[in-house]
């Protein structure tokens, strides 16, 4: 925080960007996305680094959806090009922008876009956080945490359908112009239900029996059972997310945040009780 502020001498930001983005956020963005993928560039393309031309021909063939022979052959045309858009855009569309330079070459570790990105989105007061190189309404570094845990540790394939489910549940929070806060429930219990069945080693249980046999296994606290069970009966009973007569639910973004980031918790807290109890689940 700059001294002006500290001081009270000019107010601090202190209300949540969520549906804007203001010019200090807007430069940020820019200046990130700048110095990771467009600075330095020589005069002429046939000259680029191969993974910035890569870059550069995916964006514009598949986020700008243009011909590719009608790219500019003169790299500060094309930032020129690129700029222009971005800063005469909607709000809306830089963040679809953003997603997409996060997650074009999701295999590249060393980048550090993503990290970077997320400072700024903090410092900026901003709505959103990347998570899995999609900009997800989400700030809490704790909660960040745990879903971003849950991700990286079920990479093998023993258990890829969990780390599936919270993508698609996360996918679906995120989805700015049509979010499905429904289905986002549903994905994220069920990789609730993934990970208790490989550990009780049923893969037909519900989850409550499955939940008893893990009980037994590793030591399950019975009230911590209790309370998801509660949890799981709002998503399963009569008027619950999963009925299959209910075609339309009640959910808003807050249901499927928590939903996401409370299955995350317990497929963590699951693993370790598992890890912990010699049970080889991977």
């Amino acid at each position: 925080m700059r001294f002006s502020h500290r001081m009270g001498i000019i107010p601090g930001k202190n209300i949540i960007q969520k549906d804007s983005i203001d010019a200090d956020l807007l430069h940020s963005l820019w200046n990130v996305t700048y110095i990771f993928y467009l600075e330095n560039l020589p005069g002429h393309q046939r000259e680029i680094n191969k993974d910035k031309k890569r870059y550069l021909d995916s964006l514009w063939i598949n986020f700008f959806k243009q011909p590719i022979d009608e790219m500019p052959k003169i790299c500060h045309k094309i930032v020129t090009s690129i700029k222009d858009w971005f800063f005469n855009t909607e709000w809306y569309e830089v963040y679809d922008f953003i997603d997409f330079t996060s997650g074009y070459d999701s295999n590249n570790e060393n980048l550090g876009y993503e990290d970077t990105i997320n400072i700024y989105l903090k410092q900026e007061l901003s709505g959103y956080r990347l998570i899995n190189h999609k900009l997800c309404p989400i700030t809490s570094d704790e909660e960040i945490k745990e879903i971003q845990d849950v991700i990286d540790n079920t990479t093998t394939s023993s258990l890829s359908n969990i780390q599936a489910h919270i993508i698609s549940a996360l996918d679906k929070l995120s989805d700015r112009t049509s979010p499905d806060y429904r289905n986002s429930i549903k994905e994220s219990i069920s990789a609730v239900e993934a990970i208790a069945r490989i550990i009780s080693e049923d893969k037909k249980a519900e989850l409550g029996k499955a939940l008893k046999i893990i009980e037994d296994k590793v030591g399950l606290h019975g009230a911590l059972k209790k309370g998801f069970l509660s949890i799981y009966g709002y998503t399963s009973d009569d008027d619950g997310i999963r009925h299959a007569l209910i075609d339309n639910s009640n959910c808003d973004q807050e249901d499927a945040k928590y939903m996401l980031v409370s299955c995350s918790a317990f497929v963590n807290y699951l693993i370790i009780k598992a890890n912990k109890s010699g049970i080889n689940i991977i």
